[in-house]
C-alpha cells in the first residue's frame, strides 16, 4: 500500500513547529533520538502523517460487521472474510450519495481504501472511496472459479470420499444456535435410532464469525476419537447467508478431515461447495437425519427376516443330510454288511478253486512231460540196449572195448550184461568179419 518499506520517514515541512525547537539541534530520523535529545511529539506526529500520507490507495473486499450513518458521515467496521481481521472505515455522503441502495450489516463490499493519520489526536483511520456492493451475480461467478480450481485438484474426487459408518455411536453435529436444523436432525435420528449420541457444537453459521467458528468445531471433532461421523447442519436462507458454506477455508479443513464429514445445507435447490466437497451430501437437515443412522423397526424387520431365513436354512441342510444318511443306511453294504462278506468268501472259494485247478493242470502236465522224457532217455541209455541182450567188454583198467583188435590173447577182460557181469580170458581175437562167440 505504501511507497516506502522503511520506518524511518521522509522529512515533511513542518509548519506547526515550536519556535523552541529551533533553540537546539534535532535528530533528522527516528533511529537517531536519544533520551537526551528526544523528539517533540508533535514531531513524531506530523512525521507519521508524512509517511502515510504517500501510501498509495488500495481495492479490498469485506463484510461490514458494524454501520453508523450520520448526518455528512458514514462510519462502518469492515472485516476480512476468512480471518478475525476488522478495519474502522469513514465514508462521506458524497460516497454513499452514488449508491443506488442503503448499506446493510453483512453485506460484502468492494471499496478503496486510504490510511489517514490524525495529527492531533494519534488516531489512523481508513477513508473510503468508490464503494460497491458485492452483487450475486460476482459472488456466484467467484464460487463457480473457486470450484473448478478445486475439482482440478482433485478435492471432489469421488475416491477420496470416507465410507460411512453403518451405524455412528456418536455424531458430532455442527449447527446454528438453538436452531431448527439441529431440532430436525436430533428429532428424526433419535427416532430412527434411539441409542444414538450427539457431541453438538452451536455455532454461528452465517455472517462474519460463521467460516471461523464452524472451521474450528469441525477441526475439534475431527481430534476426537469417540465421534464416528460429523453432520454440518443449517436450514435454508438466501445466498449470501450460505457464503461461509462456499468458502475455500472450509472446503479445505473438510476435505483433510479423517472423520467423515455430512453436508446438510439448506434445501435441494441449495448447493455450496461444501457439498461437492463432504463425503456425504444431504439434500435437507431432515434428510442428512434419516441417512447417517439406520431405521431401528427396518433393522428389526431384517434381524426377523434373517432369523427366519437362518431358520429355514438350517432346517433345508438338516433335511438334505437326513435324505442323504438314510439313502447312505439303505444301501446294501449298511443294511446288509455281511452280504458284501459273503460275496467275498464266495469269490475266494472261486478263486482258490481256479487255483487248485490250475496248479493241478500243471503239475498233470509237467509230469507227462517227465514221463516222456524219462521214456525218451531210458529208450536212449546203455541198460536199455543191454537190455535187448547187448553186453559190454571192458578192459581190467575199465577202459571200454570197441574193437577185437586191441585186446590179447589171455588178457583179463570184464562182460556186462544187463543183469550183472562176468570175467573173461581172451584166448583168441578175430576180425570183424569173420563171426564168433565166446
Amino acid at each position: 500500500m505504501c511507497m516506502s518499506d522503511s520506518l524511518e520517514p521522509t522529512l515533511v515541512p513542518d509548519n506547526t513547529a515550536d519556535p523552541s525547537d529551533a533553540r537546539r539541534d534535532l535528530p533528522a530520523r527516528a533511529a537517531q533520538t536519544t533520551p537526551d535529545n528526544p523528539w517533540p511529539l508533535h514531531m513524531l506526529s506530523h512525521k507519521l502523517n508524512g509517511y502515510i500520507a504517500q501510501c498509495s490507495p488500495t481495492w479490498v473486499e469485506g463484510q461490514i460487521i458494524e454501520l453508523n450513518k450520520r448526518a455528512r458521515v458514514t462510519y462502518l467496521t469492515l472485516r476480512d472474510v476468512n480471518e478475525e481481521v476488522s478495519v474502522p472505515v469513514t465514508l462521506f455522503a458524497q460516497e454513499t450519495a452514488r449508491l443506488s441502495s442503503d448499506l446493510e450489516r453483512g453485506q460484502r463490499v468492494v471499496v478503496q481504501l486510504k490510511p489517514d493519520f490524525w495529527v492531533k489526536t494519534g488516531r489512523l483511520s481508513m477513508l473510503g472511496h468508490d464503494i460497491r456492493p458485492v452483487g450475486l451475480g460476482t459472488m456466484l461467478e467467484r464460487i463457480e472459479k473457486l470450484r473448478q480450481q478445486l475439482a482440478a485438484e482433485g478435492l471432489f474426487e469421488a475416491h477420496h470420499k470416507k465410507a460411512l459408518p453403518v451405524l455412528p455411536h456418536r455424531i458430532g453435529l455442527i449447527t446454528g444456535r438453538d436452531s431448527d436444523a439441529e431440532k430436525d436432525v436430533i428429532r428424526n435420528a433419535t427416532l430412527r435410532w434411539p441409542s444414538v449420541e450427539f457431541e453438538i457444537r452451536e455455532v454461528a453459521v452465517q455472517g462474519v464469525h460463521a467460516l471461523r467458528q464452524v472451521t474450528e468445531a469441525l477441526q475439534e471433532l475431527d481430534g476426537r476419537d469417540d465421534v464416528d461421523l460429523i453432520v454440518i447442519a443449517r436450514g435454508g436462507g438466501s445466498m449470501e447467508d450460505l457464503l461461509p458454506f462456499s468458502e475455500e477455508a472450509l472446503v479445505r479443513a473438510v476435505f483433510a478431515a479423517e472423520t467423515p464429514v455430512v453436508s446438510a445445507i439448506g434445501h435441494e435447490a441449495d448447493s455450496p461447495l461444501l457439498d461437492f466437497v463432504a463425503d456425504l451430501r444431504a439434500s435437507t437437515p431432515t434428510d442428512a437425519a434419516k441417512r447417517i443412522v439406520p431405521d431401528v423397526e427396518e433393522e428389526r424387520l431384517r434381524v426377523a427376516q434373517a432369523r427366519v431365513y437362518l431358520q429355514r436354512s438350517v432346517e433345508q441342510l438338516i433335511e438334505r443330510e437326513s435324505y442323504a444318511l438314510e439313502q447312505l443306511r439303505s444301501r446294501p453294504a449298511l443294511a446288509q454288511p455281511d452280504s458284501t462278506l459273503l460275496q467275498r468268501e464266495e469269490d475266494i472259494d472261486r478263486l482258490r478253486s481256479r487255483g487248485f485247478a490250475a496248479a493241478q493242470f500243471q503239475i498233470n502236465r509237467a509230469s507227462d512231460v517227465v514221463f516222456q522224457l524219462k521214456a525218451r532217455v531210458r529208450a536212449l541209455s546203455p541198460q536199455h540196449t543191454l537190455e535187448r541182450g547187448y553186453t559190454l567188454t571192458q578192459k581190467a583198467d575199465g577202459t571200454l572195448v570197441k574193437d577185437a583188435a586191441v585186446l590179447e590173447p589171455g588178457e583179463q577182460i570184464v562182460v556186462r550184461a544187463a543183469h550183472g557181469s562176468a570175467e573173461a580170458t581172451v584166448s583168441a581175437t578175430y576180425s570183424s568179419n569173420i563171426s564168433t562167440s565166446e
